[in-house]
């Protein structure tokens, strides 16, 4: 599909009020149903090669293979035959000292694919590892200089940015999309501590469009992986960034396999703002004061969250509120402090472990209620119950 072809159907997609979604992915079957969702272009990048192989996408910075021959084939047998009509991606390894990048990016032009993108990069690559890279040439640069390229070559862009500076130059340069590449994709950070990493993109993206949008207006922005993995993180992201464009997906699409469950999940991306959830993390996201008032959040979320840790710093910020405010306001409300309101209802479900699942260990039953740390959750056990954990094991089991 020809450049203009492509920018044209995404540009019509925005007319019409809806997010722009992209897929990477190296399986036929997911493309495919993504796309029936509707997913508006397939990134072909060798991290969606390593997923489908149960490894992580970390596996596409290693030299296990060469990245832009295992892009070619995959591609070629898994995608290309399937996807008449829906634009690819070329996920190019520019840094790569054995091709010719411009002779490459015709070979990929040649090949039927819609465009490049500047995958696997360094951008992802820091501490000494990267200044040993620096030092002997492979930069950063090299991914712009081949985003130029395949601009000179009329392919579509997408340019993955990590700062600033890269997005300017990118844009500068031709990228026909600017994406924000947040990080690998996580899953670890809950609650009040999931909605805080998803303000520090919005503000970081924020000031990347910003930078991109001096150099060309309708420049097309989108953001990809780190903390935003769910429909209702990116409906909050879109409600508190109304310049982004749309969203790729990597492993949130790789790592789960139904037919129905794919075209799903690609529909419930494509118009986020129409899904209605009900889970606390969804109303959180949304605004805590449009559904609870802030006392009975605190007690709901503690229910929720106690074996995890909880600081009512965080939720303070989440509910954009003071702390000591907050505190203040349990206090009159509940008669007791949030410390040891959370205390006793840790140590209230720990009793109930202790009693009816004997054959837990100790250790396991103070990590279960939110004590990574066994001798600060027997000093307080002691402290509350009037003996320790084992001695209130043996008298009540």
């Amino acid at each position: 599909m020809e450049r203009q072809v492509v920018i044209k159907k995404l540009r019509r997609e925005l007319r019409n009020e809806q997010q722009l979604l992209g897929i990477s992915t190296s399986s036929g079957m997911i493309a495919r149903q993504a796309t029936h969702g509707g997913a508006d272009f397939v990134m072909a990048l060798n991290s969606g090669y390593f997923r489908q192989m149960g490894r992580s996408s970390l596996a596409g910075f290693l030299p296990f293979e060469n990245s832009n021959e295992t892009v070619f084939n995959f591609s070629s047998r898994e995608l290309l035959p399937l996807l008449k009509g829906i634009p690819v991606i070329f996920g190019l390894n520019a840094t790569d000292p054995s091709i010719d990048v411009s002779q490459f990016i015709q070979k990929i032009k040649s090949g039927g694919f819609s465009g490049v993108n500047n995958y696997p990069t360094v951008g992802l690559i820091d501490g000494q590892f990267k200044e040993a890279l620096f030092e002997e040439g492979t930069t950063y640069q090299m991914e712009i200089d081949a985003i130029a390229e395949a601009h000179r070559q009329n392919l579509f862009t997408i340019a993955f940015v990590f700062d600033e500076r890269q997005a300017k130059e990118m844009t500068r340069v031709g990228a026909d999309v600017i994406c924000f590449h947040c990080g690998l994709t996580s899953g670890g950070e809950l609650g009040a501590k999931k909605v805080l990493s998803l303000d520090a993109v919005i503000a970081e993206a924020k000031r990347i469009f910003s930078k991109s949008r001096e150099v060309r207006k309708n420049v097309i922005t989108m953001i990809y992986g780190g903390p935003v993995k769910d429909v209702i993180d990116i409906r909050y992201v879109y409600n508190h960034l109304p310049e982004l464009d749309g969203y790729i997906g990597g492993s949130t699409f790789d790592r789960i396999t139904p037919a129905e469950v794919v075209i799903e999940k690609a529909e419930k991306f494509k118009k986020p703002k129409e899904i209605v959830e009900n889970n606390l993390m969804a109303k959180m996201l949304d605004g805590i004061e449009k559904h609870y008032d802030y006392v009975e959040f605190v007690k709901k979320y503690i229910k929720q969250n106690y074996s995890a840790e909880i600081q009512l710093e965080d939720l303070a910020q989440v509910a954009h509120i003071s702390s000591s405010y907050l505190s203040t306001l349990f206090k009159e409300k509940t008669g007791t402090s949030f410390t040891d309101y959370l205390i006793k209802y840790r140590l209230n479900q720990a009793v109930q472990l202790l009693t009816s699942r004997p054959s837990l260990k100790l250790k396991e039953i103070a990590s279960f209620v939110g004590y990574q740390d066994y001798a600060q959750f027997n000093k307080i056990f002691k402290k509350h119950m009037g003996m320790s954990p084992s001695e209130y094991k043996g008298q009540n089991t």
